[in-house]
C-alpha cells in the first residue's frame, strides 16, 4: 500500500468496549500533505514531509487541526464512562487546597483552592491564628480562567506585594505590584518576563527581575538570539525607566536570577545556562551603588545553590566534590577555595533543599525517592555541623516548604503522599513538635488503598525503585488494567503525591505504577548523569524494564498495559511505545519532545542541548536519530492505541512535535490497527497554570480512552 493511499485510507478499528462485548468503530483520519523535504545531517538525508506542520498559525495547518480535534472528539463522545468518569473527577478534585504560608512583615500569605476554582486564590493573615482574608483572586481575570497567578513576593515589611500573571499557559509574565492593606493595584507594570522570580530590596523600594527586551514588531520571539538581563524597577516608575543591574551579550544563553540576602546587603546573582545543573553565582553589594557585579563562582564545574549569609559568610548547597550534595560556606571576603567550609557533609541520601531558620540548617533528603528532613545545629566553628534531631512525617511521602528566617521560631511544610492530599503543618523549632495549620477534606476512604515501593533490575542490573498504588487484596492474576507514568530527565525527581487522576484509576480497578528512572534526580548526580545525552537509552530501557516487570509480577499483561508521561516523559512514551510496541495496550503521550532533530530550534528547546546533545554535533546526531520517536516510526508496525495531547499555546514545547509525530503514526498505523487520535486543546499552554475545568475534561478524555481501548472498562 503506497503512502498516499495510507494517508487518505478509512481504518476499521475493532476495540473491545468491555469484557463481555466489543465495538467496530470506524475512523478516518484527514489527510496530511507530504512536503518535498530532505535534510543532510553529517552525510546521512533525513525527510521531514510534515515540516510545513511547524507554522501552527498558517491556515493550512489551523485546518488539519481542526480536522484532528473532530475525529478525536467525535471519537471520544462514543465513551460510555467518559461521562462517570469526568463526574467522579469533579466530585474529587472538589476540595481545599492550600500551598505552604510565607511569613512577612508579621502577616501570613498563602494560596488556596475551594474546590472547583480554576485558579488559587491568594491568602493574607495578619497572624497564623487568625481567619485570612482574601488578596488576589486571578479568577475574576478571564472568563475561561486561563490567566494564573505563577508567583507571588511580598515585600519585607508585607505592606506590598508583587506578583506575576501567566495567560492561556505561555511561559511569558506580567509582574504586577499590589497595596496589601488595600488589595489594589498601583500603576507599576513589569513585561517581557520569562523564567525571573522577584526579590525586594530591604527597604520596599522597588524589587530585583530578570526581563527580554520587547520583540520588534512581527518578529516571534524565540529566546534563542535574545538575552535576558537583570534589572531594577523602582515603584512608581515606568519599566522604561528600571536601571539595568546586569546583562552578557557575549552570552546569549545565559539566565540570572538576583535574590537580596536577609540581612539586605547582598544581591546574589544565580547564572544558569540552559538546562544544565551547573550554573555560576555572582554578587553585587547593595551598600555600594557604584560597585561592580564581582564573579564569585564562575569556573561553571558544580551546582551552587545560595541558602543564606552571616555577615560576609555565603552558606551554600553544591554538589562539588559530592555527587549527593553538601553544604559549605565561602567567605566572600576571603573566597580563595582553600578556606572554604563544609557544614553538612555528603550523606548516604541526595540533599535536594536546605534553608535556615532559628539559626539551624533545615535539611531535606530523598531517601529511595521520598521525603526525610534532618535538623544540624553549627556553633560557627571550623567544625561540621551536628545533626540534633529528624523530623518525624506522618509515612511514605513528600515533604516540602521548611522556609523562614534565621530569628524566626517556627516554620511551615506540607505533607503529601498517594492517599494523603497535602496537609499544612507548623512546626515549632523549638519543642520539635508539628502541629496541624490546614488540612483537606476528600470524599475517599485512604484505608481502602495500599502503597508500596519495589525495586526492580534495569537492562543493565541497575536497581531501580518503583511506587505501586491500588486498592488492598489485589489478585497477582495479570487482569488489572495498570497506568504506567514516567519522566526520567532534567534531574527531576518523582516522589509520591496526591493524585486525583491516580485516584480515579484506582477506584476503577487500575493499578498506577510510578518508576523513578535514571535521568531524574532521585539518588543525585550520578543517577541524573546515567540518563542524558549518550545514555538517553538507559532511562527507556529502565521504563521497558518497569513494564516487564509489572507483567513478570502478574499486575497486567501488555494488552492491559498503559504508558503515559508529559514533555520530557511525552519523549519517554514517545520513545517506548516505538521501540517496544507490542509490550503496551495504550500510549498517553502529552506535550512531548518528538523530533529530536530540531527541538533546539523552537522557543527555549536551545536550553535542552545539555540535557539531550544536540543534531549540530555529529556523534549526538546519530544518538538523537537513533531514538527520536518521530523517526523510529515505521510502515506497518502495529503501534498500541495512542492519544497525544498537546496545546496551540504551548511556547515551551511547540505543538509541532505532537502534530508531526501524530501524522507520521497515523501513516504508519496497519488499517485494521488502534485508533491513532490527537488532542488539541486551545488557548491553553504546557500545562503550567492550565484552568482546573480543562485539566479535568483531559483527564476525563484519557481515563475514557483507556476504558476503551484497553478491553474492558475497569470497575
Amino acid at each position: 500500500m503506497t503512502l498516499e493511499c495510507l494517508r487518505h485510507r478509512a481504518v476499521a478499528v475493532l476495540l473491545a468496549v468491555s469484557s463481555m462485548h466489543a465495538e467496530e468503530v470506524e475512523l478516518t483520519y484527514p489527510p496530511t500533505r507530504h512536503a518535498e523535504q530532505v535534510d543532510d545531517y553529517h552525510g546521512v538525508q533525513v525527510a521531514d514531509p510534515f515540516r510545513w506542520l511547524e507554522d501552527e498559525n498558517s491556515a493550512e495547518t489551523r485546518a488539519w487541526i481542526a480536522a484532528q480535534n473532530k475525529v478525536t472528539f467525535g471519537f471520544l463522545e462514543t465513551i460510555s464512562e467518559r461521562a462517570a468518569i469526568k463526574a467522579r473527577l469533579t466530585a474529587l478534585w472538589n476540595y481545599e487546597r492550600f500551598g505552604v504560608p510565607w511569613r512577612e512583615g508579621g502577616r501570613i500569605f498563602f494560596t488556596h483552592n475551594s474546590g472547583l476554582q480554576n485558579q488559587r486564590v491568594l491568602l493574607v493573615a495578619d497572624s497564623a491564628d487568625v481567619e485570612p482574608r482574601l488578596l488576589l483572586d486571578p479568577n475574576k481575570l478571564s472568563a475561561d480562567g486561563t490567566v494564573a497567578m505563577t508567583d507571588f513576593v511580598p515585600s519585607r515589611d508585607g505592606r506590598r506585594l508583587v506578583y506575576g500573571l501567566q495567560r492561556a499557559g505561555s511561559d511569558w509574565e506580567e509582574f504586577h505590584v499590589r497595596d496589601v492593606e488595600t488589595g489594589r493595584d498601583l500603576d507599576d507594570t513589569i513585561e517581557w518576563v520569562k523564567f525571573s522570580g522577584a526579590s525586594w530590596a530591604a527597604d520596599g523600594s522597588g524589587f530585583f527581575y530578570s526581563r527580554y527586551d520587547a520583540p520588534k514588531p512581527g518578529a516571534q520571539l524565540t529566546q534563542k538570539n535574545e538575552f535576558q538581563k537583570l534589572c531594577f524597577h523602582r515603584i512608581g516608575a515606568r519599566q522604561s525607566e528600571d536601571t539595568l543591574i546586569y546583562e552578557r551579550r557575549d552570552h546569549a544563553d545565559w539566565g540570572f536570577e538576583g535574590r537580596v540576602t536577609e540581612d539586605g546587603r547582598y544581591l546574589v546573582i544565580g547564572v544558569w545556562q540552559g538546562t544544565d545543573p551547573k550554573n555560576r553565582v555572582f554578587f553585587k553589594d547593595l551598600a555600594e551603588p557604584k560597585g561592580k557585579v564581582v564573579e564569585l563562582l564562575n569556573d561553571f564545574d558544580a551546582s551552587y545553590s545560595f541558602i543564606d549569609n552571616d555577615g560576609t559568610v555565603f552558606f551554600f548547597n553544591t554538589d562539588l566534590a559530592a555527587p549527593r550534595s553538601r553544604v559549605i560556606a565561602i567567605d566572600i571576603a576571603r573566597p580563595q577555595r582553600a578556606r572554604w567550609r563544609e557544614i553538612v557533609p555528603q550523606a548516604a541520601e541526595p540533599l535536594k533543599g536546605a534553608s535556615v531558620v532559628h539559626g539551624r540548617f533545615l535539611c531535606q533528603y530523598l531517601q529511595d525517592a521520598h521525603s526525610q528532613v534532618k535538623i544540624f545545629a553549627w556553633d560557627g566553628s571550623t567544625r561540621a555541623a551536628k545533626c540534633v534531631s529528624e523530623i518525624v512525617l506522618p509515612g511514605l511521602g513528600t515533604a516540602s516548604g521548611f522556609g523562614g528566617k534565621r530569628a524566626d521560631t517556627d516554620t511551615f511544610y506540607s505533607f503529601t503522599s498517594f492517599t494523603a492530599p497535602g496537609t499544612i503543618y507548623r512546626l515549632d523549632l523549638a519543642t520539635g513538635e508539628s502541629t496541624v495549620f490546614r488540612a483537606p477534606k476528600v470524599d475517599f476512604q485512604p484505608a481502602d488503598y495500599e502503597t508500596r515501593q519495589v525495586f526492580f533490575r534495569g537492562k543493565d542490573g541497575a536497581r531501580v525503585p518503583m511506587f505501586l498504588a491500588h486498592r488492598r487484596g489485589l489478585a497477582l492474576d495479570g487482569s488489572h488494567p495498570t497506568l504506567l507514568y514516567g519522566y526520567g530527565g532534567f534531574n527531576i525527581s518523582l516522589t509520591p503525591a496526591f493524585n486525583v487522576t491516580a485516584l480515579v484509576w484506582m477506584e476503577r480497578g487500575g493499578v498506577y505504577a510510578m518508576p523513578n528512572l535514571r535521568g531524574g534526580g532521585e539518588y543525585g548526580r550520578d543517577w541524573h548523569l546515567a540518563g542524558m545525552k549518550e545514555k538517553k537509552q538507559n532511562v527507556f530501557d529502565d521504563f521497558i524494564a518497569a513494564a516487564e516487570w509489572l507483567v513478570a509480577e502478574k499486575f497486567t499483561s501488555p494488552a492491559k498495559l498503559a504508558i503515559k508521561g508529559g514533555s520530557n516523559g511525552g519523549l519517554l512514551v514517545g520513545a517506548c511505545m516505538t521501540q517496544r510496541p507490542e509490550l503496551f495496550g495504550a500510549a498517553l503521550p502529552s506535550v512531548g519532545v518528538m523530533d529530536m532533530l530540531r527541538f533546539q530550534r523552537f522557543t527555549i528547546g536551545w536550553a535542552w542541548k545539555s540535557e539531550y546533545g544536540s543534531s549540530e554535533d555529529a556523534a549526538d546526531f546519530r544518538t538523537l536519530h537513533a531514538y527520536s520517536p518521530l523517526h523510529r516510526l515505521r510502515p506497518g508496525v502495529r503501534y498500541p492505541a495512542t492519544l497525544i495531547a498537546t496545546a496551540d499555546h504551548d511556547d515551551r514545547v511547540v505543538p509541532a512535535h505532537s502534530f508531526k509525530f501524530a501524522a507520521r503514526l497515523q501513516e504508519c498505523q496497519p488499517a485494521d490497527g488502534p485508533p491513532v487520535l490527537l488532542r488539541v486543546e486551545t488557548q491553553a499552554g504546557h500545562g503550567s497554570g492550565t484552568p482546573l475545568s480543562k485539566t479535568i475534561e483531559e483527564t476525563a478524555d484519557e481515563l475514557g480512552f483507556l476504558c476503551r481501548v484497553l478491553g474492558r472498562s475497569a470497575h
